[in-house]
């Protein structure tokens, strides 16, 4: 994934630092930087899901870490976003069990209906499809992520009636 040079507004609420803070707690003194992943997640749903160097810079210092430490594990795992996303991310599950369910199919079809590439947000902005390694519902194949929800047993009628209810603001991205 290329890093775009994009300004984000840096946008540390009293109730986000009153979050952070708590997260914190949970960790003994000194060992703040275990704190990172929770940290990372509350800042990254703050700042319209995605981190950008500034916020990445502002979380080590946050968490008196180097910056570079903040740095390795946002382009390690790929529920941190180093730039802005669809509003609504298909993200679909590309490990095995998935793909002899037909995934790779159903995540083409998905970049043929918005008319997008994989890791492309449509022009709107609305919307952007990705594959991801494991989710953990090999039951549950075909499935994606859509915020912080499973969709399970996913056919082309389902991704069909996603997509209306995303555009109909049917779609309900987090648990908070």
């Amino acid at each position: 994934m290329k890093v775009l040079d994009i300004k984000q507004e840096i946008n540390m609420t009293e109730s986000l630092m009153t979050r952070i803070n708590e997260l914190i707690s949970h960790y003994p003194e000194g060992k703040q930087k275990s704190a990172l992943l929770p940290v990372l997640h509350e800042v990254q749903d703050a700042h319209n899901d995605w981190l950008s160097i500034e916020l990445q810079d502002k979380v080590a210092e946050i968490l008196s870490i180097k910056p570079v430490e903040v740095y390795e594990v946002v382009s390690f795992y790929t529920m941190f976003n180093r730039q802005p996303i669809g509003k609504y991310m298909f993200e679909f599950c590309t490990t095995s069990p998935c793909c002899l369910n037909g995934v790779e199919n159903l995540m083409d079809y998905t970049c043929d209906k918005l008319g997008v590439k994989v890791g492309e947000p449509t022009p709107d902005g609305m919307f952007e499809v990705r594959g991801v390694q494991c989710l953990g519902a090999c039951g549950y194949a075909p499935m994606m992520q859509l915020g912080d929800f499973y969709q399970e047993h996913l056919t082309k009628e389902k991704i069909d009636q996603l997509i209306v209810d995303c555009r109909d603001n049917k779609i309900t991205l987090h648990d908070k």
